[in-house]
């Protein structure tokens, strides 16, 4: 039975996924964060501004690869969980992967006409003059389905199913709650990742919420006696690190007036990207034109 939980295999501990985890932290540098910069790296002739780029043939290798990995990760688990909840949320993030496939392979090709990430789609020079006025409501559409439906439908069952995931990364045994040497040599990039995750996807709200939900499981557990063993101790230090990072990524930008204006509100989480076309993009054109 998929949803049962059987009581032979609660308490079984898993050894550290190396493996899986190594793939994980890999695949998502390489196809998640290495695509926009492969797109902007790699000669235009290539990979002409009619054409899918170099970054989107990486997203859609990682639209294939991750719900891979995402399913073998839960197979492993020592717990057997609930299967119709981590199939639906399979489901659910390869559809929101493949609309923020496309949205975001407009919003990157727009860079090479002078689209800036840090001024929101009406402010941007080469699209508040566009005639007529009804294309910049297609343009704001295609913002949308990229930074919020796209977002939201690849975020929320991919942290879903780690927290599915994680409530299975107990065990009894306090000598088993340790993290092995492998685990320490991924769980800076692992963090530093997910640092990149939240901040360019704008999604700080839900990630919180999750490390919330992994704290109050960790209390609750505790009382029972239970522990979390190497595998819930890397997911956790990973985002405890990540939090970390996330908070001198705020402290540093936090007198930024342009970057303010783009993120106003209480929560103020600049994305990289906007950043880098403010600040990083004008210092390579002056070094170009010296």
């Amino acid at each position: 039975r998929h949803g049962a939980v059987k009581n032979e295999d609660t308490f079984k501990t898993s050894p550290f996924h190396f493996d899986l985890w190594f793939y994980f932290t890999l695949q998502n540098w390489v196809l998640d964060f290495g695509r926009p910069i492969a797109m902007i790296i790699l000669p235009l002739e290539w990979f002409p501004l009619n054409k899918p780029s170099a970054g989107d043939y990486f997203h859609m290798a990682y639209n294939v690869i991750t719900p891979f990995l995402l399913l073998k990760l839960i197979e492993r688990s020592p717990k057997t969980l609930p299967r119709s909840m981590v199939y639906v949320s399979i489901i659910t993030f390869v559809m929101g992967a493949s609309i923020h496939l496309v949205g975001d392979s407009v919003n990157h090709r727009l860079i090479f006409s002078g689209y800036q990430h840090h001024l929101s789609v009406r402010e941007n020079p080469i699209i508040k003059n566009l005639k007529p006025e009804t294309l910049i409501d297609s343009f704001e559409l295609l913002y949308y389905y990229d930074e919020y439906l796209g977002h939201s439908m690849w975020y929320i069952p991919f942290f879903l199913i780690l927290f599915i995931y994680f409530t299975g990364c107990f065990t009894p045994v306090a000598e088993e709650s340790r993290m092995p040497a492998a685990a320490l040599l991924l769980v800076g990039p692992s963090s530093l990742y997910y640092w990149y995750l939240v901040t360019e996807g704008q999604i700080f709200i839900l990630y919180i919420f999750t490390f919330f939900a992994m704290m109050a499981l960790v209390m609750h557990q505790k009382r029972k006696g239970l522990v979390l063993d190497s595998n819930g101790l890397f997911l956790f230090y990973s985002f405890i690190i990540t939090l970390l990072l996330i908070a001198v990524w705020v402290a540093w930008l936090w007198n930024d007036k342009i970057l303010r204006k783009k993120y106003p509100g209480v929560i103020y989480i600049p994305e990289p990207w906007a950043f880098y076309t403010l600040h990083m993009s004008n210092l390579h054109t002056a070094k170009e034109s010296l």
